[in-house]
């Protein structure tokens, strides 16, 4: 299973397979059908052929003419059975998120106190608080306004480790239907009922069955204009017929209009665009538009946010940088002291660093510790222990603070603290009784595998850009570490409209990651802006994309299935095309031999009779349907590469196998045919 991807069902499972047939024979009424309009004509020729073969005006053999007119039918049938498979496995999830949905009930809080009622989900109202208590559901798309809490996301997102939601940051966001296993939490409900996630979610893939992107519009009306072009040419081949002496029945001319009009794409078209959007859910992105995923199959340029996107989102301390004449052990057991009262992830890693690294022993605060808490004002915290007073904080509060600081030492901590902002980093200053001990380094940490995979997107042509309020020094040592191509620091939401509107008049498309409120406005401008799932509602209501797993990387997956989506639709439009020339070459010299018997030269594949020669076609015609629903569902495999060495290989496997097939198959099945006395 490739990263990050759900499970799914086999294809050809008998659950899927059963209620697709059914779908198939509903599926032709013809206000169903005419939504694909070659597959209309196809079902209106089968129509005709049937109403002629009972009034007894066919031309040919009954036998022939029954075979004919069964076969016509199953090519109807067989499109429909792409799609129907196709939605069938997206239909299956839907019934899922219902069951969820069904099954939410709130604890709506009750004016103040902890007083709550019992009451359906679908009652809240935008703005209420509901107490949601280890092992409930949450019950309704929100954010965390009290309490911490563990929660099993299992259900929307396929990943089993549970993540933890609090008030504040980044992970307040939470999502109907997830399941709170540990602890409370207060949630204040952000969505009005009927519009939330799990909605949203139901309607993408309901949806994903009427809407047409429009690449797939595009493609519908190329076929369609064929099929125009074809239904005229066959109509003026009963008066080339009638000149030059002879006739051409109805059910011939029926066949030769099958076999011209493009019916193989047209018959995987819808299916391949619903199976897209399938595997974008089945990789936990939850896409608004089918629009968003083309999109992603061309992207550019790709903007990520530093903060909670390419980096954990808390600084943590790496290193301690003591003074002359202190020794590390000294700065690590008065930074530890000073961070025992500090609750912050970036307070906790110093304890964590040092109790690890310098063997600072655990202690508990003590009882008679006089915390000094961090204001905006001091930008100082730490601890009173009798005669010491350890703090440390910002490099300037802490030198003001020891005002008759030697200078020596105040010029020693000032080179040191330059080092750490040169290397990216940002550095703490400790002092213990007003005397400098030395300096933490404070480091944004990159996410695992971020080089990695930013690689492999410059492998795929996509140049990336950080986006970070940091100072430029610091912008590009983590660019650096990072990986990416480039970096726009000090970067207000302005800056970042501004730099996606100036690529985008450069012809190029941008797609966009980020989770704060402060990246809505370019989430919104972007071509494709994918929101994180642990990010602000905000963030998630601008993008045209959810990431479930909040991994920003993803648009690797994303815009593979972007490309995997365009390269199905144009390698199965190759071989529908390639196709269809191989089949002129059995049809056209068996019906028009009598009356031009020089185009027997065209008989290339040495077919036993006229009849078996029409038969093999159609047939032929309608086996390779189904034969090619599994890559239709699945997709063309994606390799990062060159797009000349993608249209070379596509054109050698599609365009020339396309070829191939229809002379080998229809041979073999002439072969049956004949033997078999069918024609």
């Amino acid at each position: 299973m490739t990263r990050h991807e759900r499970p799914s069902t086999s294809i050809f499972s008998a659950a899927l397979v059963l209620p697709a047939i059914g779908q198939s024979f509903r599926k032709l009424d013809p206000r169903q059908l005419a939504r694909n309009p070659v597959m209309f004509t196809t079902g209106a020729v089968a129509l005709l052929l049937t109403g002629l073969l009972i009034a007894g005006h066919g031309v040919g053999s009954l036998g022939f003419q029954i075979q004919l007119v069964a076969w016509l039918w199953l090519t109807v049938l067989f499109g429909n059975f792409a799609e129907a498979l196709a939605e069938g496995r997206g239909k299956a999830q839907a019934e899922s998120l219902r069951d969820t949905k069904s099954q939410l009930w709130a604890k709506r809080l009750l004016g103040v106190g902890e007083t709550y009622g019992k009451v359906p989900a679908t009652q809240l109202l935008v703005d209420e608080i509901v107490l949601v208590e280890a092992g409930d559901l949450i019950p309704a798309d929100g954010e965390v306004i009290a309490g911490v809490a563990s929660v099993n996301e299992a259900a929307i997102t396929g990943e089993s480790a549970p993540v933890i939601r609090e008030a504040g940051g980044d992970r307040s966001a939470v999502t109907a239907g997830t399941r709170v296993i540990s602890d409370w939490i207060k949630v204040r409900v952000t969505q009005e009922a009927g519009h939330g996630f799990l909605d949203r979610m139901i309607a993408l893939v309901e949806g994903a069955s009427c809407q047409k992107t429009p690449n797939e519009t595009a493609l519908t009306i190329l076929l369609v204009g064929l099929t125009i072009i074809f239904l005229i040419a066959v109509s003026t081949v009963p008066g080339f017929a009638a000149y030059s002496g002879g006739q051409i029945g109805t059910p011939l001319l029926a066949a030769l209009l099958i076999t011209l009009i493009p019916t193989t794409i047209a018959a995987l078209l819808s299916a391949i665009g619903i199976a897209g959007m399938d595997r974008l859910v089945r990789f936990n992105v939850l896409a608004k538009s089918g629009r968003a995923v083309e999109a992603a199959g061309d992207v550019d340029v790709l903007l990520l946010d530093k903060t909670g996107t390419i980096t954990v989102g808390d600084r943590h301390a790496t290193e301690f940088r003591p003074l002359s004449g202190i020794s590390e052990a000294q700065l690590a057991e008065a930074a530890y002291l000073a961070s025992l009262a500090d609750e912050t992830p970036e307070g906790r890693s110093v304890v964590a660093l040092a109790r690890e690294r310098y063997g600072v022993a655990e202690q508990a605060l003590p009882a008679d510790a006089e915390i000094i808490s961090f204001t905006a004002q001091t930008r100082l915290s730490g601890l009173k222990l009798g005669e010491r007073r350890i703090e440390k904080g910002a490099v300037d509060s802490l030198l003001r603070a020891a005002g008759g600081t030697d200078n020596r030492q105040a010029a020693e901590l000032k080179r040191i603290t330059d080092e750490i902002a040169r290397a990216g980093g940002t550095p703490l200053a400790v002092a213990e009784n007003g005397r400098l001990l030395g300096a933490l380094h404070l480091k944004d940490i990159i996410k695992a595998g971020m080089r990695e995979r930013f690689a492999e997107l410059r492998r795929m042509g996509i140049r990336t850009v950080m986006i970070t309020g940091d100072n430029p020094l610091t912008a590009a040592s983590i660019a650096a570490e990072a990986g990416v191509d480039d970096f726009l620091a000090e970067a207000t939401p302005e800056d970042k409209l501004e730099l996606i509107r100036k690529e985008q008049a450069g012809g190029r498309l941008v797609a966009m990651c980020g989770d704060g409120t402060n990246d809505a406005p370019a989430l919104a401008q972007s071509d494709v802006g994918i929101a994180m799932n642990t990010g602000t509602q905000a963030a998630r209501e601008a993008g045209n994309m959810v990431d479930l797993d909040s991994d920003p990387t993803k648009l690797i997956e994303v815009v593979g299935l972007g490309k995997q989506l365009l390269m199905t639709r144009g390698a199965l439009t190759t071989f529908s095309i390639a196709n269809d020339v191989a089949k002129y070459f059995a049809i056209i010299p068996a019906i028009f031999v009598a009356l031009y018997p020089s185009l027997g030269v065209l008989n290339v594949m040495n077919l036993g009779s006229s009849e078996s020669a029409i038969l093999s076609a159609i047939i032929f015609n309608a086996l390779i349907i189904p034969v090619l629903v599994p890559l239709a569902l699945k997709g063309v495999r994606y390799r990062p590469a060159p797009a000349g060495d993608i249209l070379r290989r596509n054109l050698a496997v599609y365009g020339l196998g396309g070829l191939v097939a229809p002379f080998v198959g229809i041979k073999l099945i002439d072969l049956a045919v004949t033997g078999l006395h069918l024609a």
